[in-house]
């Protein structure tokens, strides 16, 4: 509904296109940041600060750089990070093509921890759903794929446009960030003035008790990785550069944004505090709806529920338009070119054609996101699940600043670096958590994550 008033009154809405434009950077704020964060601050009170303070370090002292990615993808249309990086060394298709791949394969399982978010939000909100028709987990789990992918096609694929800009679907996502603000902030506040009064609960004592000293180190390398993700996740790329209509929308942006961020940050320690006084034995990841339903608020914990799919549907929805976007335009289009000599008579009927193409890759993606979510069941916490698609996208990093501002950056170095780091990526990763073969608590990389509690993405 949203999204098809954002299509129709495209015109009246412009007046808050910048706020639109700020609010739905705020995709970036996923499941694992709704939900993860509050089970890594269970754990260890610093393990989440890198999934806030990194965006907010990005916005304020970084945000020229992000300008300067918007100026360089409008002189050139550019419209995904694969043709950004392919432009910047030589207009490299081969390259173009390389980045897109390594962003399917980076990016589904980043999907699957949507899945799983809305799954387990269903499980806690209506635990009798599944068993009062007859349903399972695997059939209820395709009913959320279903709706994901029509309204992706719905939105995402109405037209085909050079800019690549969705207004529509913008709005949407930004109205889905009001929701999960809003709803995390109901939770905190409901949850904070529910403890305060009782005698069995104080969350002093558990600040103190939980409270360990910083690696700082540490603490400061995920700072910087997860600054890289800001960059690098085909979905911020998408919200931040392609969706950017104007230059002076960033400004906005850079205010609102770090904001938003911390809003959303404000009550994540009281709640995984609360959680670990009044929640023995359950995981803390899902606190966020079960601290509600064990105070007896019914209606907080569905409207932590309803943020919880907000969150997650957005960078669903997102990210498979990117992807969809970047495997259309660097595998689909250039064999499209080759069987077709475009004119005006034929542009129509290739620009159908292109549309039907990404239709088909969104409910493509959307199934192979599915099949990841069934196979990384051996990976136990949500951020481990992130850690694996912050690995394979950060790798760009080097390319895309380096192509932003140094000119001789060397092309093959570029295939070398990412093909290496990818190859690795999959062997060291992928292979442990059950995709490829191999369990995934005997992953050095994996359980390193889970020692230091610390998330890298959100």
């Amino acid at each position: 509904m949203v999204a098809w008033y954002g299509d129709r009154k495209s015109h009246w809405l412009s007046r808050f296109r910048p706020w639109i434009y700020s609010l739905s950077i705020a995709v970036y704020c996923t499941s694992w940041t709704f939900f993860g964060t509050v089970g890594q601050a269970g754990e260890n009170p610093w393990a989440f600060l890198p999934v806030y303070i990194a965006p907010i370090i990005v916005f304020v002292f970084f945000w020229r750089v992000l300008a300067r990615m918007i100026l360089v993808a409008k002189r050139e249309h550019i419209n995904s990070i694969a043709d950004f990086i392919g432009a910047r060394y030589g207009k490299s298709q081969g390259l173009a093509v390389l980045v897109t791949l390594i962003s399917v394969v980076g990016i589904l399982p980043y999907i699957a921890l949507q899945l799983r978010g809305i799954m387990m939000g269903l499980e806690l909100i209506a635990p009798d759903l599944l068993q009062a028709h007859g349903y399972g987990k695997f059939h209820l789990s395709w009913l959320v794929v279903v709706a994901l992918a029509g309204f992706t096609v719905l939105f995402g694929t109405r037209h085909i446009d050079n800019t690549e800009h969705h207004r529509g679907m913008m709005m949407a996502i930004a109205f889905e960030s009001i929701v999960k603000l809003v709803a995390f902030l109901a939770v905190g506040l409901f949850v904070l003035f529910s403890v305060s009064g009782r005698a069995d609960v104080s969350l002093v004592n558990e600040a103190v008790e939980s409270y360990a000293s910083p690696n700082l180190a540490t603490l400061f390398i995920h700072i910087v990785l997860t600054m890289m993700a800001i960059f690098c996740l085909p979905r911020q790329f998408h919200t931040i550069v392609v969706e950017n209509e104007r230059a002076s929308d960033l400004h906005t942006a850079r205010r609102v944004f770090p904001i938003y961020l911390v809003l959303m940050g404000l009550f994540v320690l009281p709640i995984a505090w609360a959680g670990n006084a009044l929640l023995s034995g359950v995981s803390a990841d899902n606190y966020v709806i079960s601290l509600p339903l064990a105070l007896g608020a019914d209606s907080v914990a569905l409207l932590a529920f309803i943020g919880g799919v907000s969150a997650a549907s957005g960078m669903v929805i997102v990210s498979t338009i990117a992807l969809a976007i970047m495997v259309s335009n660097d595998l689909v289009m250039p064999l499209l070119l080759r069987r077709m000599r475009l004119s005006s008579h034929n542009f129509r009927l290739f620009a159908g054609r292109l549309l039907v193409v990404r239709r088909v890759l969104i409910v493509l993606l959307i199934a192979g996101a599915w099949f990841f979510y069934r196979a990384l069941d051996a990976v136990g916490t949500l951020s481990a699940i992130g850690f694996l698609s912050f690995a394979a996208v950060t790798q760009f990093a080097p390319a895309l600043l380096g192509g932003l501002y140094w000119r001789q950056g060397n092309r093959n170095g570029v295939y070398v670096g990412l093909t290496v780091g990818f190859v690795i990526w999959l062997i060291t990763l992928m292979n442990q958590t059950g995709v490829l073969a191999g369990d995934a608590t005997s992953n050095f990389l994996l359980g390193g994550h889970h020692t230091s509690g610390v998330a890298f993405i959100p």
